[in-house]
């Protein structure tokens, strides 16, 4: 059982830089592909970023591809989401996933955490 942790949120202002921390409890997760997620009041959870266990593939969503970055450091079991240029459409719980395959959906993940919130304010 992988055990996630997200970090970093809080409330900024529109241009605004966040970076959001995904931390695991076993050294199994480096394993593992890990996605970010983020979910507004009223809306389906979305999709955000992916990376894989290496950290040689990653795949941003086009809503936020030239704003945000995804890395990993596996020594350290953690992903980090970069979140630059923020906007009040940002605004959202954000949430790490892990899972064996790839994907862009929440299903093809198995592990996930408790979310963390992000505001921004206009």
């Amino acid at each position: 059982q992988v055990q996630l942790v997200e970090s970093g949120g809080g409330l900024v202002k529109a241009g605004d830089s966040l970076r959001l921390s995904c931390a695991a409890s076993e050294r199994t997760f480096s394993r593992y592909t890990v996605g970010w997620f983020r979910q507004a009041p009223g809306k389906e959870r979305e999709f955000v970023a992916v990376i894989t266990w290496t950290g040689s593939l990653t795949n941003v969503a086009d809503s936020v591809k030239d704003r945000f970055t995804i890395s990993r450091d596996n020594a350290k079991n953690t992903v980090y989401l970069q979140m630059n240029s923020l906007k009040p459409g940002d605004t959202a719980v954000y949430y790490c996933a892990a899972g064996g395959g790839w994907g862009t959906s929440t299903r093809s993940y198995d592990y996930w955490g408790q979310g963390t919130q992000v505001t921004v304010s206009s």
